[in-house]
């Protein structure tokens, strides 16, 4: 067991992909002897040599392009976006090919390929480098998207995204990337469309991924207090979602409460809402809840604090819960 920071179970998951498989490459924006604008590439190049991690122009599309130029010819090519609104430029390449490859060609040509996007907010930055972007991603059919909350799951989903057949959209939350824990490498803690119960409860679930999840756990310590035992489900893969475990928890607490950081309307948080309210209809004790960002784009830093979701605002959502009857 080691203690480690989340940009550091990146780089093992990228370093063991590169020493396990000399198709792997890795390359964007800084990620060379830099180490990545967040050193999550630090030291890649030194070891595995430019022909394997290397800095490229600032052109997202080109990065895009040519990475799906390299899955079609046999490489499997990881690359970096560097911050979430940078992938903008690239999102056509993203959407009209990377996305539609396999099922365009019929499946005779896929694309191996992972684009890791550190996303969201919490960390004070500035326009085009704080966003919540994965509701783009999520709509695109073709594409897997991906989200950690903890270090072991950012290893274990990296290194499956990039052993991977298809295309996987890599969403690393930029405020938990220094946040540690202990892991055990190498960690493998399940494979993709597999959410995860982080805390047990019987009167309320909250469904979270990604950023929202310490916020989910935050406020079921915090709810413990108010005499409510909240059960904290992390999805870890947007695409595939898994139905399953969450259907579950919600039919047997009865109530739920959808926490993301992204803007509210037709968000990923509205998709879970809505797959609740189907699936469960007959045993919710409530309407299902959001606790979201504003509908609004991305705030300056100093009002940051205002738009994301804290605790205080999903206990008041599950407030609510206890009065209102379906």
């Amino acid at each position: 067991m080691a203690s480690l920071t989340m940009a550091q179970a990146i780089n093992a998951a990228l370093a063991d992909a590169l020493a396990a498989d000399e198709r792997v490459v890795v390359f964007g924006e800084d990620v060379g002897p830099l180490g990545g604008v967040f050193r999550v590439t630090d030291g890649l190049t030194a070891k595995y040599g430019e022909d394997r991690c290397f800095d490229t122009p600032l052109a997202e599309s080109g990065i895009v392009g040519t990475a799906v130029g390299m899955a079609m010819n046999g490489l499997r090519p990881v690359v970096e976006m560097q911050f979430d609104a940078f992938a903008y430029p690239a999102f056509e390449q993203i959407a009209s090919h990377v996305a539609k490859m396999r099922n365009r060609t019929r499946g005779a040509i896929t694309l191996p390929m992972v684009i890791r996007i550190p996303y969201a907010g919490g960390i004070g930055g500035v326009e085009h480098h704080c966003d919540s972007s994965e509701a783009y991603y999520a709509h695109t059919p073709g594409l897997t998207v991906v989200t950690p909350a903890t270090a072991a799951d950012a290893y274990s989903l990296l290194r499956e995204a990039i052993e991977f057949p298809d295309p996987v959209v890599f969403l690393e939350p930029k405020r938990l990337y220094w946040a540690k824990e202990e892991v055990e490498l190498p960690a493998r803690t399940g494979p993709f469309g597999r959410a995860a119960v982080r805390r047990e409860g019987s009167d309320a679930t909250l469904v979270a991924y990604g950023p929202a999840v310490p916020v989910a756990l935050e406020a079921a310590e915090a709810a413990a207090t108010e005499g409510w035992d909240l059960e904290v489900v992390d999805l870890r893969t947007i695409v595939p979602f898994d139905d399953e475990t969450v259907t579950a928890s919600v039919m047997k607490t009865g109530r739920a409460v959808v926490v993301a950081e992204a803007q509210g309307f037709a968000g990923v948080a509205s998709e879970i809402a809505a797959r609740i309210g189907e699936r469960c209809f007959h045993a919710l004790e409530a309407p299902v809840r959001r606790v979201t960002g504003l509908d609004i784009p991305y705030p300056p830093p100093k009002l940051e604090h205002h738009h994301l979701p804290n605790a205080g605002r999903v206990l008041d959502a599950v407030a609510t819960l206890q009065w209102e009857t379906a």
